[in-house]
């Protein structure tokens, strides 16, 4: 999601060595929850991949990424000892889940925010409080919940809310987030010449002046952990640079950010705007750096990378955040500081439990409604994929020769270890539990028993079911919104569809319509029911798999043309949202009738707000 996840946004940062103590995955036998999915910790045993009869030994365990940090240095807001440390700060749930069709409830934000909070995240910024009703009460509950729940390794990540600099903004965040037992509040102003000349319409003193009153207001409210951006830092005046954030560190601010907000800078360029940050700014030893980069350019991994060696150098406090929306363009840098942290970055490491990045992605993606390109890096369907056959035979003589990373070590297996083949007569219960654990799944028996029957609908029409398959079917039965309609029969008689839904108190209801082929048609009969309006914005069919019986998956995004505002956080722009849903099976009418029942029971979702925490159901 190059808005995206995917993103989802993080942020980095050094810290000192304290006592809070990490469990490595070797030793941690406790599952990994998020709503009705588990994503559970191997055993030692299983911890490394065990390769198939057919290839050489995998690499010694030494040369195996570690999966997790052993220490997690103490919280301090303002300060961090340890030159090593890289703290993580995520803005998935904020900075993404403004990106168009990225809406989501406030059960799914939760599920996400406890997940992330499972993964390692540092510091997760939960919302922007102040967009909406919707959004404070979601950044409130997280806060509450996820904000004081402690992991066995006696982690408890810090809950921050976005706010521009006004009062309402900041009392807004401060009302969400202070019910966490470490809350943050985040405000911004622009600086760049060209915001505050056509955007703000404001002087530089004026500018000054209101970052650092809104500052103290918010240390005020008794927030002790402020953060304070730039906006456009990337092609802002230096030496206004240094005012301005020399001014918020007097009243108050713990962590300055300095974001890369239209991605206009490059690497050397980047890393010497933190150099000079830090060698010019008074009071820069009393606070800790961030550095938020952008993709626009698709630099944003390289500048994060540039920003922090430039940040650690002579002292080490360094707090990074990269790329916005949903991208997920941190993994790379996570992944490029585990890889490459001993040897090349001087000991750099983080407290992410690499195993749950791929679980953490999929439930971004999911939620979402913003699909991963199979070229993504670390988490894309085809980023351990290999088709050159000088590749090929490489691989198979030593997967080092080929791949820097492990993909067991992300969370993925790259065959089906159990030698079972699931279709239609060989496909019970038991064996499709089993694979579901190896691709890192655990149900309970009803969230199985709802899998299988799916399972063996599609079985009864394809001869083997392959992984992505089973995945797709997983996207279609769990990540879900609650149900609102459900479909039960549709019947396709030339252009015109006969269609029965359920209600969500068990009501049937009947439609037949007309329309310009069978999708339109069925569109059709389902608004004739539903009665709601709305505006179909995007529609995309794609096969998971190859030949003429794959499984099909179905992507919409509508608007409707009476549901909920928000206001975007850096213009201020009231929008309209978006509503995503994804469908999943082998006749393609039916794939498309279950992404738009989906997309219109996550808006109705909207405007129920008592009923938010019921469990997510099928279609």
């Amino acid at each position: 999601m190059a808005s995206i996840l995917l993103n989802p946004n993080f942020t980095i940062a050094t810290t000192a060595p304290t006592t809070s103590r990490l469990n490595h995955p070797a030793f941690s036998s406790a599952p990994i929850s998020s709503s009705k999915v588990i994503l559970k910790n191997p055993n030692p045993a299983a911890l490394f991949f065990k390769p198939p009869s057919h290839s050489l030994p995998a690499k010694p365990t030494s040369q195996r990424l570690l999966v997790r940090s052993a220490l997690r240095p103490e919280y301090i807001p303002n300060r961090i000892d340890d030159p090593k440390y890289v703290r993580i700060f995520d803005t998935t749930l904020r900075d993404g889940e403004q990106s168009p069709g990225a809406s989501m409830t406030s059960k799914e934000k939760l599920d996400i925010a406890r997940q992330l909070a499972k993964l390692g995240v540092d510091i997760i910024e939960a919302g922007f409080p102040a967009a909406s009703t919707d959004d404070f009460e979601a950044v409130q509950m997280i806060a509450k919940e996820v904000g004081n729940a402690v992991e066995e390794d006696g982690h408890v990540p810090v809950i921050c809310g976005l706010a521009r600099c006004n009062r309402n903004d900041i009392s807004t965040s401060w009302e969400a987030v202070k019910y966490a037992k470490r809350p943050r509040v985040h405000t911004f102003i622009a600086t760049s010449e060209i915001h505050m000349k056509y955007k703000l319409k404001k002087s530089e003193e004026e500018v000054v002046e209101i970052a650092r009153e809104m500052v103290k207001y918010a240390r005020s409210l008794g927030c002790n952990d402020v953060e304070f951006s730039p906006e456009d830092a990337g092609r802002s005046n230096r030496e206004f640079l240094y005012k301005i954030l020399g001014e918020v560190i007097k009243a108050g601010a713990t962590t300055l950010n300095i974001p890369d907000t239209v991605g206009y800078t490059v690497s050397d360029e980047f890393g010497q705007l933190i150099a000079d940050i830090k060698s010019n700014t008074p009071g820069i030893e009393n606070v800790i750096i961030s550095t938020h980069c952008q993709n626009d350019l698709g630099l944003a991994t390289a500048n994060t990378i540039a920003g922090l060696c430039r940040g650690k150098a002579g002292r080490s406090k360094l707090l990074m955040e990269s790329v916005k929306e949903l991208e997920m363009l941190h993994w790379r840098v996570v992944m490029i500081i585990k890889s490459r942290g001993e040897k090349a970055l001087g000991g750099l490491y983080t407290g992410i439990n690499i195993r749950h990045i791929k679980m953490t992605s999929k439930m971004v993606a999911e939620y979402s409604g913003l699909l991963i390109q199979p070229h993504k890096a670390i988490v894309g369907a085809n980023a351990f994929a290999h088709e050159s056959g000088i590749h090929q035979d490489g691989m198979l003589k030593h997967k080092e020769t080929y791949e820097i990373i492990s993909l067991e070590d992300i969370g993925l297996f790259r065959n089906n270890e159990s030698g079972i083949v699931l279709g239609k007569h060989l496909g019970g219960r038991h064996a499709l539990k089993t694979r579901f654990l190896e691709l890192g799944y655990e149900f309970g028996d009803k969230e199985l028993g709802d899998i299988f029957w799916r399972f063996k609908a599609v079985a009864e029409r394809k001869k083997n079911m392959t992984d992505v398959d089973l995945i797709a079917l997983i996207s279609d039965e769990i990540f879900q919104p609650k149900i609102v309609w459900s479909l039960v029969v549709g019947l396709l008689v030339f252009l015109q569809q006969l269609l029965r839904l359920v209600d969500a108190g068990g009501e049937d209801h009947v439609a037949c319509a007309v329309g310009t082929g069978p999708v339109d048609s069925a569109y059709n009969a389902i608004d004739l029911i539903v009665k709601e309006e709305v505006t179909l914005v995007e529609y995309g069919l794609n096969a998971v798999t190859e030949g003429i019986d794959a499984v099909a998956t179905t992507r919409v995004l509508i608007r409707g043309n009476k549901s909920h505002t928000l206001t975007n956080a850096m213009t201020g722009e009231t929008v309209h949202r978006t509503f995503s849903g994804t469908g999943a099976g082998m006749d393609i009418v039916v794939s498309s009738v279950r992404a738009y029942i989906n997309a219109l029971n996550k808006m109705l979702g909207f405007n129920d707000l008592t009923d938010s925490k019921v469990s997510a159901g099928s279609s």
